[in-house]
């Protein structure tokens, strides 16, 4: 009888668990925070405090805050070093990483290169220039930005260079807000950046989390759908953001050696246990193309692909069923 009792407290404590979610705009983007806890009211305490987290990430790493420490490195290019904080200066070393595993196909000082495309208005009458190109391509590079580990600073050796998260930098928050939720002793959740997603634990009833691959093609048909615990996934894509130069689209993704939008993807999907090393991996892919990209993917086993090419074409990693099935692991 005690035993009945037991389990039956405990099925009242399991279905007593609520689901609350919450959309809000950070980081420039939309952010979905869904949270498996005891009630509405901590449930929306938690995700306030995982908001000012992420809006504490925001303040550190955004290139147009000018009060932020990636913007004091930026205005003082080829000035002076900055001292950054820890955080700061190891998201710029596991950038600078993905820099070199990419031949430079992944380089967050892409940001000098913006401005040469009208990614907001979302058309051009036409191409850049190649004198623009070029010019833009010249405070390019990752090569050119040095950082102190004794002092923790970081400089960018060329007048007008700039550095930006663009690429990594809300996978990074969706992994530290998940960071930061399971502190608050959150036992399930996801954290949705505009895409690039973190999970952890399981849905109400113990069920996976259930995740689309967004179709750029059909967003009403999911490439597939992943069901998950401890996951991380990315998309890289021209489907969203991208701009329309005559009656083509060109992505928002710029190859940092020509200055032209990546070609012959149009969509990247990364799936592993880190949602920031998985945007490194989609991004760079993007720019490199499929077989180059497949190349840098395959020296991380944890790590799978769904790719689409121009054409429509489906391609999937070798390992990508492996890494599908170990998600769904504790």
């Amino acid at each position: 009888m005690k035993y009945f009792w037991m389990i039956f407290l405990m099925s009242i404590g399991i279905q007593a668990q609520v689901k609350e979610s919450r959309d809000t705009i950070l980081m420039g983007s939309r952010f979905s925070i869904t949270i498996i806890d005891e009630n509405l009211e901590k449930a929306n305490q938690h995700i306030d405090l995982i908001i000012s987290e992420i809006v504490r990430i925001e303040e550190a790493i955004s290139d147009w805050k000018p009060s932020s420490q990636v913007s004091k490195v930026n205005q003082n290019a080829g000035i002076q070093p900055v001292k950054v904080d820890e955080e700061v200066f190891n998201l710029t070393k596991r950038a600078l990483y993905f820099s070199e595993i990419s031949d430079g196909a992944f380089d967050i000082s892409f940001a000098a290169m913006e401005k040469i495309y009208d990614y907001q208005e979302g058309w051009m009458e036409e191409f850049p220039s190649d004198s623009i190109r070029l010019k833009a391509i010249e405070k390019v590079g990752y090569q050119n930005i040095v950082l102190d580990e004794v002092e923790q600073t970081i400089f960018l050796k060329l007048p007008g260079m700039k550095i930006g998260f663009g690429a990594t930098g809300k996978g990074y928050a969706a992994d530290k807000a998940k960071e930061f939720a399971q502190s608050l002793g959150i036992q399930a959740g996801i954290i949705n950046a505009s895409g690039d997603m973190a999970t952890w634990g399981m849905n109400l009833n113990n069920e996976f989390w259930k995740i689309g691959v967004q179709n750029p093609r059909k967003p009403q048909k999911p490439l597939d759908i992943l069901k998950v615990q401890n996951a991380a996934m990315t998309t890289s894509g021209s489907y969203e953001k991208f701009v329309l130069i005559g009656d083509k689209r060109y992505s928002h993704i710029i190859n940092p050696k020509t200055g032209i939008p990546a070609i012959g993807l149009i969509s990247v999907t990364v799936i592993g246990p880190n949602a920031e090393f998985a945007n490194g991996l989609s991004t760079s892919m993007m720019v490199l193309g499929m077989e180059e990209g497949l190349r840098v993917l395959k020296e991380f086993p944890a790590y799978a692909s769904l790719m689409m090419t121009d054409e429509g074409e489906l391609k999937r990693s070798s390992n990508y069923r492996k890494v599908k099935r170990s998600l769904k692991k504790d």
